[in-house]
Formats: C-alpha cells, structure tokens, sequence
C-alpha cells in the first residue's frame, strides 16, 4: 500500500498524534526544579527511581482548581500523598509557574502572585538553590552541589506533612523549625484545604497519637507507648 497517497491513513496518523498529545504529560526527565528549569502547565519532575512524580493536579471531578501534588509514579489511580497550595489552588497551569526564586521554591499564579513558597529567610541565591524529589518522596530544597544524603537540606516537605503518612516521614515537635507536625484530612475529595480531622502527637507528652475533630476534641486516641511491650496501649 503506498501509504503517502492514501489519504486515510494520513488522516489516522493525525488523530493518533492528536490523541496521544492530549493524553499524555510532559516530564522533564529529572528530578529537579532549578533557577534554569521551572514547572509550568503538564511537566512534571520524577524521582530517579521512578517512585513519585511532582507537578500540577486537578482534584476529583467537578473541581476547576489546580494544586502542586505529589504521588506514586507506579500506581495506575493516580494517587496523591502531598499537597503544596492546599488552600491557594490555580486556575491556569499554562500561566501558573513553579520556580526557583530569592533562594525559595515559589508557586506563580497565572496573575504572576506568588500564592504558595517554601518561605526561607536565608541569604541563599537563586542560582545557587535547587528542589529535588526524592524517591523517599520527600522534596527538599538544598543548595546546589551539595549531596541529597549527607547535607541538612535549608527546606524538607517531610517537615511539612499534608494527609498521608508515608514511611520515612515525621509527625510530632519539630525543635529545629519551632513546628507541630500533624496530617490533616482534605475538607472533600474535591478541595484538598485543611478538613476537619488531623493526626498529631498529644502535646501534653503522653507519648499517645490522637485523632481530632476540629483541632480541639479528641475523636480517637493510641494510647500511651509501652515500651516494654512496644506497642502502643489502646490499639489492639
């Protein structure tokens, strides 16, 4: 068949080229956001094992907002365990842009409004900062050059919990950043803002984990950690 005078098979090509356009998103192969490489509309960075992804997400159905999210790269329901604008969302990806700017990570609204940032007060500068994501899927904010193993990162998203608690992660006091470390739950499966249930360690030093319901009455508690039987005494 002389595939360049048969129309037809021209005209699929075309809606097959269309089609995988529209359906796909664009990764920029690494995992790193860097004064030279931002984020903006379907790119994306990937952990370099393959493990999470990072780049713009719109929640449910009906929702016509856009947020920074992280999920499994791996699992075929998208599935997101991080949240970075959980209550400044976006409504245009193509506008909106994540960058490296004034020695901080920073969300760019489609109005060029910085609506989210990693928010460091460092003298550290731009060109010299980079934001990497970890298979660990921790995203940390570390200057340039230096080892993701054995250098503090300035900024960690694992300090900054959202809804899931993923292995490696913390939840408790902070004494480096003066921070509570608590997940909490998304108001509904279309807005990922602040809902009415979080997980936090009891701050009067019980050593329980406690469910709460409107940050103020407990709705579920672990109990006291027992050392001596390692586990914790309300769980069965």
């Amino acid at each position: 068949m002389d595939t360049k005078s048969n129309p037809k098979f021209v005209f699929n090509i075309l809606l097959l080229c269309l089609f995988l356009k529209s359906h796909s998103h664009i990764s920029l192969a690494a995992d790193t956001i860097s004064a030279d490489k931002s984020l903006s509309g379907d790119q994306t960075i990937i952990s370099a094992g393959g493990v999470f992804e990072l780049g713009f997400f719109k929640p449910g159905i009906f929702s016509n907002y856009y947020y920074i999210g992280m999920w499994y790269k791996k699992v075929s329901v998208k599935t997101i365990v991080w949240v970075a604008n959980r209550e400044t969302p976006v409504s245009d990806i193509f506008t909106s842009v994540l960058r490296i700017s004034d020695g901080n990570l920073i969300l760019f609204s489609e109005s060029n409004t910085p609506v989210w940032s990693t928010n460091l007060t460092s003298t550290t500068t731009s060109g010299s900062v980079q934001a990497v994501l970890l298979d660990s899927g921790n995203l940390v904010l570390r200057a340039d050059g230096s080892s993701t193993n054995t250098s503090e990162p300035l900024w960690q998203s694992f300090d900054h919990p959202a809804h899931t608690w993923i292995p490696g992660g913390k939840l408790g006091f902070n004494i480096a950043t003066n921070r509570t470390q608590i997940l909490t739950s998304w108001k509904s499966s279309e807005d990922p803002a602040p809902g009415l249930f979080s997980l936090e360690l009891d701050p009067n030093g019980s050593s329980a984990y406690l469910i709460l319901w409107n940050t103020s009455r407990v709705y579920w508690s672990s109990g006291a950690w027992d050392a001596n039987s390692r586990i914790f005494s309300a769980v069965p």
